[in-house]
């Protein structure tokens, strides 16, 4: 069989059918020292890829009105109350912040015979690169002395299920495939009352579990995870797209169908969500023995013969070749087997492949359960334009699937929280909801990840280091965003020591006129080319990086002078100015009326000149210059979708906003080719990930820029609004505020603007109309311009 499966790999390159809503309650109700121990199966290292089941049977009265747990594991854990679903985790941090999840269990206990189990799995060498570890492990606390009775020790049972096996597959940073012998499983539904463990071995004492700051000693430092369960729904595959080998059911796969594979057959079918998703996939079947099952996941199809490169429309099949990720099963002959995956997978695309022995397989049913940050749209958009529309509808999907229990760049591929990514993210979240919690988590664990010399981690969680020198100064940004979208000054001067800590590593390499000089690391910038990490004069110095860090001044001192250090405000805005003397003398050619990339003057980028604009470097006299060049110059190296965040920016700033939906073309290219969410790339034939949330900017944009709504005050206390309308004659729309909503609506109507404005309460505003402004106050603001 083991051959079997590797040919499957090279061919595509226990359940959730009983889940509840996670409930997660304020974990703030217990703040005394744990006395619940971690544990783990007897004999086993802790340390290589295992999947492992605990259990603990108890005896109520009574059915509580409250029974509050605490708990987490090490990798993950899936933890069941009489057969339900009731909470995953931990959500992901590191040693010194390992989160655990608070549940209150009372609605799923009862009178009588209760049984608490919980799935803990470990990947061991195979896991995600953003999952960091101790060794596996297991811990439950009762929130007070009724519900101690739970408490992890060695009452608990725990046996590990040998069936499970990884597929490392090629390069995923996220987490791999699944092998999984059913013959070799544990046998029935394991969470029910009714099982029999009275075979399963005691689980063994690891050690205490501590609080973070109540240990001398760091193995897990226990802390309240700050973010809420994350979303679990229901979700059906649409349509068949191919079978080859059998004949289907047109109910199949829409509506749950059985589908009878004979003995001694090959059946491939091709499945298609219609959009791409993030969902834990759970196939039920029976029979089949020694029958081979495969389930393979992908974001798009690949032209044959283009060895995994050329996608091309993804809407098409015909012509096209299934490579991706994959979780392999063998069938033990046995009723109502079910498979579960342990993580979420990310497909459009399933391919299911089987290949029966000697007897006959039964698909039972084959469905997904969407997962995601429980993020809800509470931004609106009001327009009869079908395409903003589904830009708007596409960037929000992308959002979301690159939300879960941190920011992630990609789903399917690498699941990592990358500042530069996140920092745009985190501003689709101000954007369109009122939920700021997963953009506080990430700030928290960005800082978390600085090195002692002072410069952050790239991505965080990670088990590795990789430094990407110019996001921290991305994550000083993401700071001054948080500050002006949502306040909480108390929050961000916490933050304060990291952005002196920052722009200290940063001063090391900085030369006499301030200009940098071969900052260490990997000096990506966007991926467009040579801004991925070469671009740089003799001297050693580039545009790009001094402009960046000019940037980062100009918001740090900002900061600092309202609430941090009036010296340190000081101190920043005398390295700004003298910055930006530095970048005017060596970037700005008069001839082209452009900033050169480095002092030779031998390239242009649009990145550069998108930054001396944002950064103010630009005179009212040379913006018309700067701004023509950005749009027309060809030559000019041009922004990656990513990056088209700051271009998009910069146009606005000088003056050309109301040109902002011309500049969409490669969302129309995105769609023209049938993508779901947003590409990587620019290349959308070639992109690696069809899923990036950097490409998501249109969904601040038609706020921000559109309608005109943005913060020129910390806290979003002072609301400007400065619309672009271009050839829009009637819209509105509303987004969340920090103290409720700000809306805004526009009618062009005999001629006349008919204009009605909402505040929140406690803010002013003004209204920028033809560069007149208005003054606008708290509640309703009409006008007829």
């Amino acid at each position: 069989m083991k051959s079997f499966f590797t040919i499957l790999l090279f061919l595509f390159g226990s359940g959730l059918a009983k889940h509840a809503h996670t409930q997660t309650v304020d974990a703030k109700s217990s703040n005394r020292q744990w006395n619940a121990q971690w544990i783990a199966a007897q004999g086993d290292s802790g340390t290589s890829y295992g999947v492992f089941y605990f259990r603990k049977n108890i005896d109520l009265n009574a059915k509580p009105s409250t029974f509050i747990v605490h708990v987490s594991a090490d990798n993950r854990y899936k933890l069941y109350v009489n057969g339900t679903l009731v909470s995953l985790g931990p959500a992901r941090g590191d040693t010194y912040y390992w989160n655990y999840e608070t549940v209150d269990l009372a609605s799923y206990l009862s009178a009588g015979k209760n049984t608490i189990a919980a799935l803990v799995w470990n990947e061991g060498q195979y896991s995600p690169a953003a999952q960091i570890s101790v060794r596996t492990g297991f811990i439950l606390q009762g929130n007070s002395q009724t519900e101690e009775i739970l408490n992890t020790n060695n009452t608990w049972k725990c046996i590990r299920d040998t069936g499970h096996h990884p597929i490392p597959g090629y390069f995923f940073a996220a987490s791999k495939g699944e092998m999984v012998d059913m013959n070799h499983a544990i046998k029935g539904d394991w969470t029910a009352v009714a099982y029999e463990d009275s075979t399963w071995p005691r689980a063994v004492n690891l050690s205490e579990g501590k609080l973070k700051g109540t240990a001398w000693g760091i193995e897990w430092a226990l802390v309240p995870s700050s973010l809420p369960a994350r979303e679990m729904t229901y979700q059906r595959l649409v349509k068949l797209r191919s079978a080859i080998g059998i004949n289907i059911p047109p109910t199949f796969p829409g509506k749950k169908t059985s589908i009878t594979i004979p003995a001694n057959t090959t059946v491939a079918l091709l499945l298609d969500q219609t959009f791409e998703t993030n969902a834990y996939v759970t196939l039920n079947f029976s029979g089949g023995k020694a029958a081979g099952i495969s389930l393979g996941y992908a974001e798009s199809l690949y032209q044959k013969g283009s060895k995994g490169v050329i996608k091309g429309n993804r809407n098409d099949v015909d012509g096209k070749e299934f490579v991706g990720r994959i979780d392999s099963l063998i069938a033990d002959g046995s009723q109502g087997q079910s498979y579960t995956t342990l993580n979420f997978r990310t497909y459009r695309y399933i391919k299911l492949f089987v290949k029966t022995k000697d007897e006959p397989l039964v698909i039972d049913d084959l469905y997904g359960t969407f997962t995601g940050y429980p993020f809800k749209r509470t931004a609106v958009f009001n327009t009869d334009n079908t395409e903003i529309k589904q830009m708007l509808d596409i960037g929000w999907r992308t959002a979301r699937l690159n939300a879960w229990e941190t920011y992630m760049d990609c789903p399917y591929y690498e699941q990592l929280q990358y500042i530069g990514d996140t920092r745009i993210q985190a501003m689709v979240s101000y954007y369109n909801t009122s939920d700021e919690r997963l953009a506080r988590n990430a700030l928290n664990q960005i800082d978390h990840s600085r090195l002692p010399e002072g410069v952050t981690a790239s991505c965080y969680p990670s088990k590795g280091t990789q430094v990407i020198s110019p996001f921290s100064l991305w994550y000083i940004g993401m700071l001054h965003d948080y500050w002006m979208y949502r306040g909480d000054d108390d929050f961000i001067r916490n933050k304060l020591l990291g952005e002196r800590g920052v722009l200290d590593f940063f001063s090391k390499y900085q030369q006499a006129d301030g200009s940098l000089k071969d900052t260490p690391y990997w000096a990506f910038v966007d991926w467009a080319g040579n801004l991925w990490g070469e671009v740089k004069g003799k001297d050693g110095s580039a545009a790009i990086y001094d402009l960046q860090l000019l940037w980062a001044y100009q918001w740090a001192a900002e900061m600092e002078a309202k609430i941090g250090m009036q010296d340190y405000a000081k101190l920043y805005n005398q390295k700004a100015a003298q910055l930006k003397a530095t970048i005017q003398r060596k970037y700005w050619d008069p001839v082209k009326k452009l900033y050169a990339d480095t002092k030779e003057k031998t390239g242009y980028s649009q990145h550069v000149n998108s930054l001396a604009i944002l950064t103010g470097m630009v005179s009212e006299a040379n913006m018309p210059a700067v701004a023509n060049g950005l749009l027309n110059d060809k030559s000019l190296t041009q922004c990656s979708v990513y990056f088209k965040y700051y271009l998009n920016q910069a146009l606005v700033k000088a003056g050309l906003g109301n040109d902002y939906i011309s500049w969409l073309g490669i969302y129309r290219e995105n769609i023209a080719m049938g993508l779901t969410t947003w590409a990587e790339y620019s290349d959308v034939n070639t992109s690696r990930s069809d899923c990036h949330a950097w490409g998501a900017s249109p969904n601040i944009e038609f706020f921000r820029t559109v309608l005109g709504i943005d913060s020129y005050a910390p806290g979003f206390s002072k609301i400007k609004i400065e619309p672009h309308l271009g050839a829009l004659t009637t819209i509105s729309g509303e987004m969340p505020h920090p103290n409720g909503k700000v809306a805004a609506a526009y009618t062009l109507d005999k001629g006349k603007w008919k204009i009605n404005i909402s505040l929140p309460q406690k803010t002013t505003g003004a209204l920028i109309w033809k560069a007149k402004r208005y003054i606008l106050k708290a509640g309703t603001n009409s006008f007829v311009i």
